[in-house]
């Protein structure tokens, strides 16, 4: 889409001049004769440029900007201005603008000068947009349950993201350890800030500290040049600290001195660094056991655990399965680009009774690969990976009850679904549709091959079968 300059001067001639080399190089331009005009005209959404005469009666330029910019901080902003108003147009750069250009002037420097502001402006909307994308995928709205076991995750999350407290995040692998340290950062005052994420376990043990702490050239063998670490990348910002029970216990030391002191050396150097960088650890193990066998130093343990997070198993919050599984439907949809809207009652019955060891991350998986082998419109059980009926993968509770119908079940596990949705909707297909996540069309197909007979409550009854 091409550009929108917003030209003002009260020079009319000099102004539709200007506008008809601008629409030459392809661009829009709206031309305004004074800068009242220009306030009326002025749309921070649709205008990508400004380009302004300095001096004008009435209003002049500096009131113009300012006015401007109060309403568009990042709008780029060019000034036209005589050579005896120079000075001015110098303070005006220092208070925001883009550049001044003064006359008379040449068309190609005019041009060169409105390109380099529409690339700023460019790059500047495009910082914005990510900014608004990356701290909407890591805010709160990102952690998706109801569960009583999963709101005290959010009221824990709710309490530490305003502190500079030390956090240590605990759970099986899978539950969204980095998504909560994520949410803690973009929702604390350091989210302006780098999120810098470590995973403890992937670093070979001999090069860990060098890329935790940097190094200096020639400090070891291929040390060819100085290198800046992760906590000095983080600096003000926070440090995600993954699988730190596998950190060797040499580096534990270094890692509890930037803890207690805010300091630490790269590898090599005798010069001290301070650092002001928040940290947030995680791991899978049980760290109080890793103590007592003396394969984690105690001292940084309670230095960790200053705030300790646990995160549930899915398992143990089966009830946020079908929000999860909507949740993980819309991320999938929009990477892959394909039309699924729900997940139907039966796949999230057979959902339920599955355990899910690989926790959010497998169901994360499983649903990724249900919108691709999807045909129709919603998720199905035939969608479904093998695995969630293999035998042993469901719980031994639904073990013990197994069927040896399966379909039989699925349709009875449906059927109770749909008259659930039928009943609180006093028997109104097309409300007990949206209910289920389905259309119309597909629950009339579904009543039809369930056999179930509807009548509507209007005398206290239930739909019937």
């Amino acid at each position: 889409m091409a550009h929108t300059i917003l030209i003002v001067d009260d020079e009319r001639r000099l102004a539709e001049l200007l506008s008809a080399s601008i629409v030459d190089r392809g661009y829009r331009t709206i031309v305004c004769g004074s800068a009242e005009e220009a306030l009326e005209a002025f749309d921070p959404v649709t205008v990508d440029l400004v380009i302004s005469d300095l001096r004008m009666p009435g209003l002049d330029g500096r009131t113009l900007l300012n006015e401007i910019r109060a309403q568009a901080p990042d709008m780029p902003v060019v000034l036209i201005t005589a050579y005896t108003s120079m000075r001015d147009a110098v303070e005006m750069v220092k208070e925001g603008a883009f550049d001044y250009i003064s006359k008379p002037f040449e068309m190609d420097e005019i041009l060169a000068t409105l390109e380099r502001a529409l690339k700023l402006g460019d790059a500047m909307r495009e910082n914005a947009r990510l900014r608004s994308e990356i701290e909407g995928r890591h805010g709160f709205e990102q952690l998706v349950g109801t569960s009583p076991a999963f709101r005290r995750v959010i009221e824990q999350i709710g309490e530490v993201c305003t502190s500079r407290a030390t956090v240590l995040l605990t759970g099986e692998s899978g539950t969204g350890k980095e998504v909560v340290a994520r949410a803690i950062h973009f929702n604390s005052p350091r989210k302006s800030k780098p999120f810098v994420a470590v995973n403890c376990a992937a670093i070979p043990e001999g090069l860990i500290e060098s890329e935790l702490f940097g190094h200096v050239k020639g400090a070891f063998t291929g040390a060819v040049a100085h290198r800046r670490g992760r906590f000095a990348d983080a600096d003000q910002g926070t440090i995600f600290l993954d699988e730190i029970g596998e950190m060797p216990v040499a580096v534990q030391a270094k890692i509890l001195r930037v803890l207690q002191e805010r300091s630490f050396e790269p590898v090599g150097s005798g010069r001290t660094e301070k650092v002001d960088t928040r940290v947030i650890a995680a791991t899978n193990r049980d760290l109080r056991q890793a103590v007592a066998q003396n394969g984690f130093r105690e001292d940084l343990f309670y230095r960790l655990n200053v705030f300790p997070i646990a995160l549930p198993a899915l398992r143990d919050r089966k009830e946020d399965i079908p929000a999860l599984a909507q949740h993980f439907l819309k991320l999938a949809t929009e990477t892959i680009g394909k039309r699924v809207v729900g997940v139907t009652p039966a796949a999230l019955a057979a959902m339920s009774h599955y355990d899910w060891p690989g926790n959010l991350r497998e169901l994360q998986n499983c649903i990724e690969r249900a919108v691709i082998v999807a045909r129709g419109s919603t998720v199905d059980v035939s969608d479904l990976p093998r695995d969630l009926f293999e035998p042993g993968a469901r719980s031994e509770r639904v073990t013990k009850r197994r069927t040896d119908d399966l379909d039989k079940e699925l349709a009875r596990i449906e059927k109770s679904f749909i008259l659930e949705a039928l009943r609180e909707t006093n028997g109104v297909q097309s409300k007990a549709a949206r209910l289920l996540g389905i259309n119309e069309r597909s629950l009339w197909h579904r009543v039809k091959k369930l056999h179930i007979a509807i009548t509507k409550r209007a005398s206290g009854g239930e739909p019937a079968t």
